[in-house]
């Protein structure tokens, strides 16, 4: 009996590092989602309010990691009601029948010792399409509660609005439109595990 006991001990200590992942909750207090796109001759920046996340984050072994991330559309914010109401229209986002976007991880690339290329899918106005997300670990710490953790990434990257049905727009009577199809985004996470 104390052999088995010992066996299932030693194989214990034996795991993967896999095995000491943790699950790491957004906090939104702590967070941002930030969007630009070209408007005429510059660019409007506007951001997601509402949004939740799980990160299954194993600092030993990042390619064991997985992220699940869901944004509400209607709390798109870009500091102007009257364009906030048209991008939550059918013009654009259509929140009523499309109420949230999505990013669902398939697969994580550790690239060196800070850089992960997570790849997955993206969901906006029931659009879905696979992307890769190239995100950098900002590193890790001791959260406030005994015992809790905290942990920090960092991405940027673009996509063409058109992909995902959003492509409303308005040509300009002496060539061009008002708004461009590229969508840069910026997304910083601080999470939490207790």
């Amino acid at each position: 009996m104390k052999k088995a006991i010992l066996t299932v001990f030693t194989v214990a200590l034996l795991l993967p590092q896999a095995a000491l992942a943790r699950v790491y909750e957004v906090d939104s207090a702590h967070s941002n989602v930030v969007f630009s796109i070209r408007h005429f001759v510059s660019y409007v920046e506007g951001r997601f309010r509402e949004f939740v996340g799980n990160i299954d984050y194993d600092a030993a072994n990042p390619a064991a990691s997985s992220v699940n991330f869901t944004i509400q559309a209607k709390s798109i914010d870009t500091d102007n009601d009257k364009r906030d109401d048209h991008l939550r229209s059918p013009d654009f986002f259509n929140v009523d029948k499309y109420p949230t976007l999505s990013f669902v991880s398939k697969k994580v690339i550790p690239r060196g010792k800070e850089q992960l290329d997570v790849v997955g899918e993206l969901t906006i106005h029931g659009v879905t399409r696979a992307i890769t997300v190239p995100v950098t670990i900002l590193g890790t710490t001791p959260g406030p509660k005994p015992g809790s953790e905290l942990v920090g990434f960092r991405t940027e990257f673009t996509i063409d609005r058109k992909d995902f049905g959003l492509v409303w727009n308005r040509a300009l009577d002496k060539g061009g439109s008002v708004l461009g199809d590229e969508v840069s985004i910026r997304i910083l996470v601080e999470a939490g595990h207790e």
